[in-house]
């Protein structure tokens, strides 16, 4: 006897499409919708957030400055090769081009780009495309005996590698590197090494005001945690009213208190603890930017240890007790591997904060208290866009490896702001 197959009556909509069909529409809908509801903060956050870092990151990367002004210059090194000996004719080409700087009145742009790389050629180029007019052949010998900067190996190697307006020379500078006169690189003299400091100073002062802030904040998180609501909340609006009051005011009440004349010392004077002539300094320098900071950035790390150990049952700690653990233990063993979660996202959240911090040390730091983003903002003042964008890139990306090593020690699905 053969067998019957019988199909399965297809499923159908009321209108009678397929449902299998009805349903991946309606999904697709479904999606579409979703998507054009964050459309809107997606292109703010293109707008203000992606398209600003990609403008740093190629600026920081590319710079016209000598290449749009010196053509017969940057025609003459797409020519030649390197080599030891600069002739004659690269100096006519120089020539030329110091004439048409004096004329555009470029020279000053052109010698800025260069005094990234060899300091002091601003007076240099603008000189020399003063006086490019009167000079007679042979060049080589003109420039030379008008300024000896113009027979150095390492001012050709630095047109050489401006002649292109992309270049890493600024990377290069950030780091406290220069190009010998073969092209190679190099550390420069020690009074010179002011980056890679900056940049050792601001990671380590964020280390230590996060440490300090983990301090404080700890047992006022548990506080919070273990207090009734009534008196938590009371807390908890005193460790957001910061928020509620001006970083300005801040700083400017710690500067009249942590002065010299200020209300600390006063105390300390009148207590005897200090004599009026033995004053302690705590304002602009590090001291006034670690305590200043840790006020400030106190609250950020509060928060997340607070969302944690609010969720931590109390039952945990009196099992532990009741099977004969002491209170050490039990904070080291129970209680403490369950906040390390909020530990981990509120330290790094100071920390990155504190890196990137400006009024404050701005303020409060004085020379001694200056960290890398004080640096940023200076070159960003002179209108050294691309120093500033090479700085900026680099602390950027010690965050993301930042972020990156919390990813891998503790997991970034297990971030806990607040």
């Amino acid at each position: 006897m053969a067998d019957v197959m019988l199909a399965a009556p297809m499923l159908t909509t009321s209108d009678g499409r397929p449902l299998k069909a009805a349903l991946a529409m309606a999904q697709r809908r479904a999606k579409w919708r979703a998507f054009l509801l964050v459309l809107p903060l997606l292109a703010f956050v293109i707008l203000t957030f992606i398209v600003p870092i990609i403008k740093m990151l190629e600026r920081s990367v590319y710079h016209e400055g000598f290449s749009s002004s010196a053509p017969s210059l940057d025609a003459w090194f797409a020519s030649n090769p390197p080599s030891g000996d600069i002739p004659e004719a690269a100096y006519v080409a120089l020539v030329s081009d110091l004439r048409l700087m004096q004329k555009e009145k470029t020279a000053g742009l052109a010698g800025a780009r260069i005094n990234y790389t060899v300091p002091g050629t601003i007076s240099v180029f603008k000189s020399a495309a003063r006086g490019a007019e009167a000079l007679q052949p042979p060049f080589k010998d003109a420039m030379i005996s008008s300024n000896p900067f113009w027979g150095q190996p390492e001012m050709w190697v630095a047109m050489r590698n401006a002649s292109s307006p992309w270049t890493s020379d600024f990377y290069m500078v950030s780091t406290d590197l220069k190009r010998t006169a073969d092209n190679g690189l190099m550390r420069v003299e020690p009074e010179q090494r002011i980056y890679i400091y900056l940049f050792v100073k601001t990671f380590v002062l964020s280390l230590v005001i996060t440490v300090f802030c983990l301090l404080l904040a700890f047992p006022i998180a548990h506080l919070l945690a273990v207090l009734p609501m009534a008196k938590a909340n009371l807390l908890m609006i005193l460790v957001l009213l910061p928020f509620w009051t001006s970083l300005l005011v801040r700083t400017s009440s710690w500067i009249a208190l942590l002065q010299e004349q200020g209300v600390i010392n006063d105390l300390m004077v009148w207590l005897g603890v200090l004599g009026d002539d033995g004053r302690v300094r705590m304002i602009y320098n590090q001291t006034g930017t670690l305590i200043v900071m840790t006020h400030i950035l106190l609250p950020f790390m509060v928060l997340p240890l607070y969302s944690v150990m609010k969720v931590i049952p109390p039952s945990y700690a009196r099992a532990a007790r009741s099977l004969g653990a002491t209170s050490w233990t039990t904070f080291r063993r129970i209680y403490l591997p369950q906040t390390i979660p909020g530990i981990a996202a509120g330290s790094l959240l100071v920390f990155i904060l504190a890196v990137g911090y400006y009024i404050t040390p701005a303020l409060v730091g004085g020379a001694d208290g200056q960290l890398i983003s004080n640096l940023i903002s200076f070159h960003m003042t002179k209108a050294n866009w691309s120093m500033a964008a090479a700085l900026a890139a680099i602390l950027l990306a010690a965050v993301l490896i930042l972020y990156w090593l919390y990813d891998q020690l503790i997991g970034i699905d297990r971030l806990k702001l607040g």
